[in-house]
């Protein structure tokens, strides 16, 4: 089966003015560089990486919030980026985001019934949008009376479920979520987490989980894909990744991840990764990470790694690979 969404070479890249002073240049930001990835129906794909990573700007590329400089994003078969405005408008009913930040992402002077039943009018979707909105809020655990109020009136947990019910009003096939939980406290995140697993059994969607918290990708994604000053690092099944990295990056990224049993803490080793990340206006020649490797050579300034297949399965791209 062919799957829902396949990313092909995309590439991003910003561009800046330089400081005022003499020599005035203009810089290319390379904020995602190469990115290639599959997302089955009904499949959760993690990204994860530090911040500055490009995690979040493949997510909206492949949304098209933001245009591609260059790649394939398809979608169902069709490449988005050769659709015309009115094919993408209808595309976009299937493919919806639920932001970071349920504070910012909601109009304070609007209802939360009225913010639901938003994409229903801009889309022109028929029948009766009052009975929509509260099926929707029942679904991810509101009532039908947080309809008729406003966003200030909820916690952050309410207002990020609320966002899941505006995304959900389409029916959509695809959801990215870009780090949904990460505004939240602790105590409420993991009800989150499991409300995305529950719909998704329900509703079959797929995902595209965007987050740098590695214990929650864990917890609910299927596959892995670790990402470094904007090229993929690491892909793979997620506990072959956790379990068995292969890519120096994604086992230090592991040894930073607490396990909830003290004996097994206590006799564990931690990478402590040297330096800062590198400018993604001047990432390093041949392997992007090798500034912070302790395994690399020349070969790793000279060239660039490809992703390849591991003996436990999964890709990565590295020359001297953990496994």
């Amino acid at each position: 089966m062919s799957p829902l969404l396949s990313v092909k070479d995309l590439v991003k890249e910003f561009h800046m003015k330089a400081a005022r002073g003499a020599r005035r240049q203009k810089r290319v930001v390379q904020a995602v560089s190469g990115v290639s990835f599959d997302v089955a129906r009904g499949e959760t794909l993690g990204v994860v990486g530090e911040s500055g990573s490009g995690k979040t700007t493949v997510g909206r590329c492949v949304l098209r919030l933001i245009e591609p400089t260059s790649g394939h994003v398809l979608f169902n078969g069709r490449d988005l980026a050769t659709v015309n405005f009115d094919d993408m408008r209808q595309l976009r009913r299937k493919m919806q985001i639920v932001f970071q930040d349920p504070y910012a992402s909601l109009d304070p002077k609007m209802t939360v019934g009225a913010s639901i039943a938003e994409p229903l009018v801009v889309q022109n979707v028929q029948g009766n949008h009052e009975d929509k909105v509260v099926s929707l809020l029942e679904l991810v655990g509101l009532s039908a009376d947080h309809a008729r109020r406003f966003p200030h009136e909820f916690s952050g947990g309410q207002r990020q479920r609320i966002g899941v019910a505006r995304a959900l009003a389409l029916d959509p096939e695809l959801i990215v979520l870009d780090e949904p939980v990460s505004a939240l406290d602790v105590s409420i995140q993991a009800g989150v987490v499991n409300l995305f697993a529950d719909l998704q059994q329900r509703l079959g969607m797929s995902y595209i989980f965007i987050a740098h918290d590695l214990s929650v990708v864990r917890h609910i994604a299927d596959r892995v894909a670790v990402m470094y000053l904007g090229k993929i690092m690491e892909i793979g099944d997620a506990e072959t990744v956790y379990q068995k990295p292969s890519h120096p990056y994604t086992k230090a990224l592991m040894s930073a991840v607490p396990v909830p049993n003290p004996r097994v803490e206590r006799g564990r080793t931690r990478i402590t990764l040297e330096g800062d990340v590198p400018s993604p206006v001047n990432p390093p020649t041949g392997c992007r990470f090798r500034t912070r490797c302790w395994k690399a050579t020349d070969l790793c300034a000279m060239h660039e790694p490809p992703l390849e297949l591991r003996a436990t399965g999964q890709l990565s791209a590295c020359h001297h690979p953990e496994i």
